[in-house]
Formats: structure tokens, sequence, C-alpha cells
């Protein structure tokens, strides 16, 4: 799932003030270009109306590079979900435990989180397209070793590998989208971009209920349908989408022009900045953690969200056992029940028309947050959706249970979409930062919690077990509310948040 901009904010290219400079505008010839004697750089810039810039991109190409690129992201939410649902095949075969498993739930998740940190600066002096190249037959690639896998090591290398490769395409996209969309034109991409992230957790899990029903299918083919679909993806890739990273296009059409016209003023801007790949990847690595644990904001967020996806995952863990057990469900209608993921961002998405009117009416008043409208709305009810689940834990109460796991996602929605354009809207130049701390937060709770939820459930019974987590979502209400009121004053006292 897949959630922040991949961008590196500790490159910026644009700081020219040092460097002594003429302006070209791209597409232009050498031979009308003026420069200065005493000016020794010839800057090379986009102009006004150069369709190679891709801000400049037609509306049909930039939602078909939105369509193709959020695809990814399906295909890598949809194997979060889908790899659990072969368990009970898959311990059969391997002769594995259920936690042994498990680990291939979790490690799929530490990969998705640890490996953007590094890559993201990858994306920024090489482009958005290599990356995407490298990832998505990566991806291919380790679907194929775990339906061929003879061990459960080989699964649980393969799972990690996957979770790497996945989180190095699915979070460009977000940077894709703002590559490609102006500020007040990213609300509907975005949206598209969080849907598509959520539900694809809900056909993984669907698809593969089915499958593992089947004795001639089972596991393998859990893994192996998405490797065939991957690779059909990856043709798909190729031919559609385009690089989007307006500094990389610079720079290959400035080192065009050297080449061309044999004169080596011609420079990109990237080209002028003195920071090394070495120091993006440190900055890259360094200031999400720094701004995790000295921003308040960041802090408060992460911790809310954080145990709001170790539920998350405890909730694609569980809902299988639930359901056969209280239930009698197969695995097949198992497998449906996880639609509700869809059902939930759904209701989300057209609640959110209401938080973006409210945001439209306070914004000059409260600044960015008047972003956290959902967030607080979503806050009252996580905890709700949370107590009406426990006490629902019933044989004769199966429509009312589907229905908080519904409401359970809708609010998982609406705090994801909130604090992802809040922490944006607040950290300027280091929102991707920002970002990638909450991420990282977030998604490493969301792998720890598998990993003792079994044992949790077996000694406190399920009903106990998430009433629980419902009244420590209850001691995480006032989170957004405490941001909402006085998260101007808190970014006052930052250095790194923009001022109201």
């Amino acid at each position: 799932m897949a959630c922040m901009a991949c961008s590196s904010d500790a490159h910026d290219p644009l700081a020219l003030s040092r460097t002594s400079s003429a302006t070209v505008k791209c597409p232009a010839t050498p031979s009308t270009e003026k420069v200065a004697p005493e000016l020794d750089i010839i800057l090379v810039t986009f102009d006004e109306d150069d369709t190679r810039n891709p801000a400049k991109f037609s509306h049909r190409t930039k939602w078909l590079i939105t369509v193709v690129a959020s695809t990814f992201t399906l295909l890598v939410s949809a194997a979060t979900t889908s790899y659990n649902m072969g368990f009970p095949s898959m311990i059969q075969d391997l002769n594995c435990t259920q936690l042994q498993a498990t680990l291939g739930l979790t490690l799929f998740g530490v990969g998705f989180a640890v490996v953007p940190l590094v890559t993201s600066s990858f994306s920024e002096e090489f482009g958005r397209m290599p990356l995407y190249i490298v990832s998505v037959f990566g991806f291919f690639l380790t679907h194929l070793l775990v339906a061929i896998a003879q061990n459960i090591e080989t699964v649980i290398i393969a799972r990690a590998l996957q979770g790497a490769f996945g989180s190095t395409g699915a979070t460009l996209v977000a940077g894709t989208i703002a590559d490609i969309w102006d500020a007040h034109e990213r609300g509907r991409p975005m949206m598209f971009y969080s849907l598509i992230a959520f539900s694809g957790n809900a056909l993984g899990a669907c698809m593969s209920g089915w499958i593992e029903m089947n004795p001639r299918l089972g596991w393998r083919w859990i893994a192996g349908i998405p490797c065939l679909i991957s690779f059909l993806y990856f043709i798909v890739m190729c031919i559609c989408l385009r690089e989007t990273r307006t500094a990389v296009l610079l720079r290959k059409i400035a080192q065009a022009k050297r080449k061309e016209t044999g004169d080596d003023r011609y420079r990109a801007p990237s080209e002028l900045s003195k920071t090394t790949l070495r120091e993006m990847i440190w900055a890259s690595c360094t200031r999400p953690l720094y701004l995790l644990v000295t921003e308040p904001i960041v802090l408060s967020a992460s911790l809310w969200i954080g145990f709001a996806w170790g539920v998350y995952f405890c909730m694609v863990e569980t809902i299988p056992v639930i359901f056969q057990t209280l239930h009698s469900f197969n695995a097949g209608q198992v497998g449906t029940v996880y639609l509700t993921m869809i059902a939930g961002p759904l209701i989300g998405s057209f609640s959110n028309v209401f938080q973006e009117r409210l945001y439209r009416k306070y914004q000059k008043v409260r600044g960015p947050e008047a972003r956290l409208f959902g967030a607080c709305f979503s806050g009252i009810l996580f905890p709700a959706s949370m107590f009406l689940f426990a006490f629902t834990l019933l044989p004769s109460t199966m429509w009312v249970s589907i229905f908080a796991i519904t409401i359970y996602f809708w609010s998982a929605f609406l705090m994801y979409l909130s604090l992802f354009t809040y922490l944006a809207d607040c950290y300027g130049i280091y929102a991707s930062s920002a970002l990638a701390g909450l991420s990282l937060f977030r998604t490493l709770l969301g792998c720890v919690f598998p990993l003792f939820v079994d044992k949790m459930f077996v000694a406190m019974t399920y009903k106990w077990a998430n009433m629980l987590f419902a009244g420590v979502a209850v001691l995480l209400t006032p989170v957004p509310f405490v941001i909402f009121f006085w998260g101007s004053s808190l970014r006052m006292r930052s250095a790194f948040a923009q001022s109201p």
C-alpha cells in the first residue's frame, strides 16, 4: 500500500544564486542565443509551451500515465494481502509453521518500508523510468521465485525482495503524479491513487481466497497468476510510461546541446548543484528519522496512523480465522469479505468531498490545519468501528461484523488521506522526508503486529483482544484534535514546518 512521494528534498537543483548564468528556453537554436561574454553558463530550461515539459503533457497523456503507474500500486497492494490467503496449503506443502509463513508477510513490509529511503535518491539522479523498469521486472521475478519455491526459506527471502521491489515502484507513483499535475489539479489523481492502493488489498485477498479453494491450484498459483499479470504489465508499462522527472529531462537536453554544439556552457539546473549522490542518499535516509524524532506533528501523526496500520494488518491476517471459525466460511467466501477494503475507501472518497469543501471555506483562517476535518472525524469513527467489531464477534451477527469492518476501512482511508495532504502542506520542501518518516513508522508497525497477534488472540479471545485495540484507539483519539487546534503553534516552533 502504497502512499509517499519519492523525491528527495535534500537535492535542490534550483538554488542558483551563487552561479552567474544566462537562461535559454528549450527548444533553442544555438545561433540565436545571446550570452554576455562575462557569463560562463547557459542555463537550459523549458519554454512556456514546450510539450517535452511533463507539466505540459496533454490531459489525456497525464491520465494515461497516472492510470498505468497506479496499476503497479494495485499489483503491489494485492500482493500484500493475497499471500496470507495461501497459508493453509503452504503450511501443508512446505511442512512449515504458521509463524514461519507469517514471516513472509512481515518481511515484505520491512522491505517496503526501508528500501525507499535509499532508492528515492536514485530517482533524483537517474529519473523515474529506470527505477520503474528495474522494480517491475524484479517484482515479476520474485513472484516467480515464490511460485517455484521448494522450502519456506526461499519463500521468505523472495517475499522480502518482493517488498523491496514493490516499494521502489509503488512509492514512485506519488512522485510521478506530482511531476505531471499542477497543485490545483492534483486532487482527483491523488484520490484515484489512494483508492487504488486500498482496492488492491481487497482484490488480492478476494482472488486468492477462491484460488486457495481449488486443490489443484493453492498457494503456488496465488503467486503464479500475479506473476503472469506482472509480466504483461511490464510490457504495457514500457510502452505507455514516459520519464516525468524534469531535472533529468533537462539534463539530457543540456547534454545533447553540448554534444551538438561543442559548447560546454550549456547546463541544466541540476548540474549546478554540488550535492553528490552519496550526500543525497545520506539525507534521504537520515532526515525522515530526524523529523520523526524531533517534530511533534510528525511523531504524533505517525503514532496514531502507525497503530491504525498495525490493526489493519491484524485484520488482514485474522479475518480468515474469524469468519471460518464463527461463520463457517470457506476460503472463497472469506476472500469476498475483503471487498470491504473497497467499500470503505469508496465511502471515504465520497465523504472526502465534504472535507474539500471545508478546506476551501476555512483554509484562509486555519491554514493547513483545515485539511484535518476528515482526520478528526476518523478519530471518532476508528474506535467506534473497533468496539462494534468486538461486540459482534458472534455466530448470529455476521452482517454487523462485516459492517463494522467496512466502517474501520472507511476511517483508515480518511486518516491516511487527511494526514498525507496535511503533512505535504505543512513541510513544503521537506514534505517528502516528513511523509517518509510517517510511512516508515506506519509500515514497520504493520509488520510487527501480525507477529504477536495470533498468540494475543488465543490468550485473550478475539472479542477482548479487539476490545483492547478499541481502548487504545480511544486513548489516541485526541491526536488529530490536538494537531487541529495547536498545529499552528507547533509549526511556529519548528525549523522545518511552514509557519502560519
